[in-house]
């Protein structure tokens, strides 16, 4: 089968189409036929090794495993002896980033216990856009955040993956939103339920005198401490997603500032499974969230479509179509 395949950390100039085995499930495994797979800021950050701690786990000089991808939608193909919850012909999607073998593929194992079935009413590439992010901004809003109806909520960096679906289910969870973009992006999130808007290029929120009882951290060029700054007592800030030296600062300087009264400030780190995908998916059939693409690619693309995803600041997801719905 054909699988984008990295031995190198770099740019997306690292990435390779080349033929590789077609995998064969475990006993608690499916073989999906992937038909769409998504980017991730985790692909960006596995495939550039710009957080350098991650080269602890993923192989310090060079890649452990070579095959990219964790967002997947697709057909199931084949079960293990021990699967019950799927059958081939079955329509799923999930995120297998932590499986045996990357989504950017033709054909992908993951264990049975971190997929859900795909809505009917989605195709195979707005399914695909959905997992990580989703389950990030959940976890982020409900888990770390402890959101509230009623709680003011900033979302910094509200045009992405992460941050359109945060803007959908903050505005479920029954927050008043308000949503930090660029000028081009205004329109777009406040389609999503954004009670206000910020563009971030004329105003800087973090001076504007406003307090809130939730920020969750997508993206956003803010000290650590400006955030404190602008936050309720007994508020929280979440980070889930910016640069290196972002993620460092929080890890260091969050628990500290923690300490030192009612306001927290803490890092997550996103696990995806079975029952916040669920979650989401109930939502997404009742049409209360959708998944945002800004554009698909090819897989035959995947270099480019790597490139756009961190040259630009994509409006939702990117999207990797591997095998079209017609094929």
């Amino acid at each position: 089968m054909k699988a984008v395949v990295y031995t190198r950390y770099g740019t997306p100039d690292v990435l390779r189409i080349e033929e590789v085995t077609k995998p064969t499930p475990v006993d608690n495994e499916v073989l999906i036929k992937v038909h769409a797979a998504s980017i991730n800021a985790a692909d960006w950050h596995i495939m550039t090794a710009d957080i350098f701690l991650a080269r602890l786990a993923m192989g310090l000089l060079k890649p452990k495993n070579p095959l990219l991808g964790g967002d997947v939608a697709g057909v199931v193909e084949a079960v293990g002896k021990d699967v019950t919850q799927f059958r081939p012909g079955d329509a799923v999607y999930g995120d297998v980033l932590g499986a045996r073998h990357g989504s950017f593929a033709e054909y992908v194992c993951a264990p049975e216990n971190i997929l859900v079935r795909k809505p009917a009413q989605l195709s195979f590439e707005e399914a695909a856009a959905v997992p990580l992010a989703g389950i990030t901004a959940l976890q982020g809003l409900r888990d770390k955040g402890g959101i509230q109806p009623g709680h003011k909520v900033l979302i910094q960096g509200a045009s992405g993956g992460v941050g359109t679906y945060a803007v959908q289910l903050a505005r479920h969870f029954g927050a008043e939103v308000t949503a930090v973009c660029s000028t081009k992006n205004l329109d777009m999130v406040r389609s999503l339920g954004a009670d206000h808007v910020v563009d971030y290029t004329r105003e800087d929120v973090t001076r504007s005198g406003q307090h809130f009882d939730l920020i969750l951290g997508i993206n956003g060029y803010h000290h650590i401490l400006d955030y404190r700054r602008i936050l309720n007592p007994n508020g929280k800030y979440v980070m889930v997603g910016g640069t290196a030296a972002q993620f460092f600062q929080a890890l260091l300087l969050g628990p500290w500032v923690s300490k030192l009264g009612s306001r927290k400030m803490v890092v997550l780190s996103a696990k995806s499974n079975q029952q916040d995908l669920a979650f989401l998916t109930e939502l997404l059939e009742a049409g209360q969230i959708a998944p945002v693409i800004d554009t698909c690619y090819p897989l035959s693309e995947v270099v480019a479509a790597f490139r756009y995803f961190g040259d630009t600041h994509p409006k939702g997801k990117v999207v990797i179509t591997v095998a079209p719905e017609h094929a």
